[in-house]
């Protein structure tokens, strides 16, 4: 692992840093937060995951996160949204390939060679991060924006006990009934849709559930509601009879500043189930 920079934020330490990746089989890029009380101990961690054309950067630097982590003390961690680099395959489009890899591990060429999404996520990047930087990986939550909030709640349900709380932003909750969703489920993981199941939240809801506290917030002016599909996991939420926070929030969209605007209030309902 390369530490690219680090540098002071709210009394702790922003870094990003590089390693080589066996899943993605090449080099991956993540940021980290660690708060102040992270010197003194293991502290724990929030995931982040971002949306389609972001990378560790986006969040990390207009989600106005770190300050609220700081005041509850624990860590959050930015992963990329999908392998990069000389010879990773890629899309004209914004919202397939680099940039787009929708937490799915590919099975389809040309992206099966390096689209291990889910692997990475949610096995290798978390034992590097184990190993080698003071994170309680016992007490871990995990939120995301758009594709993210759809990675987050997909994960959050098929890895009991892994999370102690989940919440999304924007999630893209239904992608098997979705341009969202379907473009990518099936270049990434062939037409075959019983292979998509597991990577749509609302049929995860309907099926599982998840055993702790889930908020989501979508804003009533967001572009892009006829394909997040927000209703379709409310429903899904109310039949199964899930401990959910479900807001509509009025006015907001789908971009950074909306994401902003509700994060500290994210952070805190993560804080309460961490320290729990």
């Amino acid at each position: 692992m390369k530490t690219v920079s680090e540098n002071a934020c709210f009394g702790g330490t922003q870094g990003v840093y590089t390693h080589r990746s066996n899943a993605c089989a090449c080099d991956m890029t993540f940021g980290l937060f660690l708060p102040q009380e992270a010197r003194d101990g293991p502290v724990p961690l929030l995931w982040y995951l971002s949306g389609l054309t972001c990378t560790h950067e986006n969040a990390m630097t207009k989600a106005g996160a770190q300050a609220w982590a700081a005041e509850q003390g624990i860590a959050l961690v930015f992963p990329d949204t999908s392998p990069r680099g000389e010879g990773v395959a890629d899309d004209d489009g914004y919202d397939l390939g680099q940039g787009a890899g929708f937490y799915v591990n590919a099975t389809q060429d040309p992206w099966a060679a390096h689209y291990q999404m889910w692997d990475y996520v949610t096995d290798e990047l978390p034992a590097l991060l184990g190993e080698t930087f003071a994170l309680d990986m016992d007490r871990q939550a995990i939120t995301g924006h758009s594709m993210g909030g759809h990675g987050a709640l997909t994960m959050a349900m098929s890895l009991p006990g892994r999370f102690r709380s989940v919440s999304a932003f924007s999630p893209i909750a239904n992608p098997t009934a979705s341009d969202w969703g379907r473009k990518q489920l099936s270049a990434y993981l062939g037409n075959n849709e019983e292979l998509w199941l597991p990577h749509d939240a609302t049929l995860l809801m309907r099926a599982k559930g998840f055993d702790g506290p889930t908020l989501i917030d979508t804003g009533t002016q967001d572009q892009f509601l006829d394909l997040l599909k927000p209703e379709a996991l409310a429903e899904a939420a109310a039949a199964r009879r899930q401990q959910m926070s479900f807001r509509m929030q009025p006015g907001y969209d789908h971009s950074y500043f909306f994401v902003s605007s509700f994060m500290e209030d994210h952070v805190n309902f993560h804080a309460e189930a961490l320290w729990a």
